[in-house]
């Protein structure tokens, strides 16, 4: 299929998506909201009072929902490599959450206030070789357990996107180790050729 071909092909299946046009109808930034909506109606996630961080947060969908479910009561923290429009009550830092000096930005930030939830809906550029992408995906993972353990009180959660593929079980192993509970999830509205998953920890505990 030649390139023009497959632009219209995706703006055609972009455009005609179910979650595409709720997140319009209902003023979201991105059809991710959805992906939120469900794992927290499954899991129980969000509630007023939470000191939330939301990884790879632009262009801001899942902030939106986590406010919305905060009802004003609370704090959120949105971090991302790409700029992102400010929402009411949140607190937008800007910077590539692989870099020492923006997870030093975040720690000075939050004040050594515990977090109550980490959510992670970071991904790497997809380059299409997939060993790298996947590493990377794995990578980006990592990163959010190893600042979930850094943060988290006592009976914290975490939810992060992941891919299927190498490293995928050590990394369900680790978050074992940290939580009381944890389950695997593909919300509805994630794209069902996608090898994306969600993991939910919940019950952070000390090792």
């Amino acid at each position: 299929m030649k390139r023009r071909q497959k632009s219209r092909a995706w703006h055609r299946e972009h455009t005609e998506d179910e979650f595409v046009r709720r997140a319009r109808r209902q003023g979201y930034r991105s059809r991710a909201v959805f992906k939120l909506e469900e794992l927290d109606r499954k899991d129980r996630l969000l509630r007023p009072g939470m000191c939330v961080v939301d990884l790879g947060a632009a262009p801001g969908a899942w902030s939106q929902y986590a406010g919305a479910r905060l009802q004003g009561r609370g704090r959120i923290i949105a971090v991302d490599i790409l700029p992102m429009e400010p929402l009411p009550g949140v607190e937008v830092i800007q910077g590539d959450f692989t870099e020492q000096a923006l997870l030093e930005q975040l720690l000075r930030r939050l004040g050594g206030e515990p977090v109550d939830l980490v959510i992670s809906d970071m991904a790497p550029n997809i380059s299409g070789i997939h060993v790298a992408d996947q590493a990377k995906a794995i990578y980006l993972a990592e990163l959010a357990l190893d600042f979930a353990r850094q943060t988290l009180r006592p009976g914290g959660g975490l939810l992060l996107k992941t891919f299927q593929g190498e490293g995928f079980p050590a990394l369900q192993a680790e978050m074992r180790r940290h939580f009381d509970r944890l389950v695997c999830r593909k919300p509805r509205a994630s794209r069902p050729k996608s090898r994306e998953v969600y993991l939910v920890g919940k019950g952070r505990v000390s090792v």
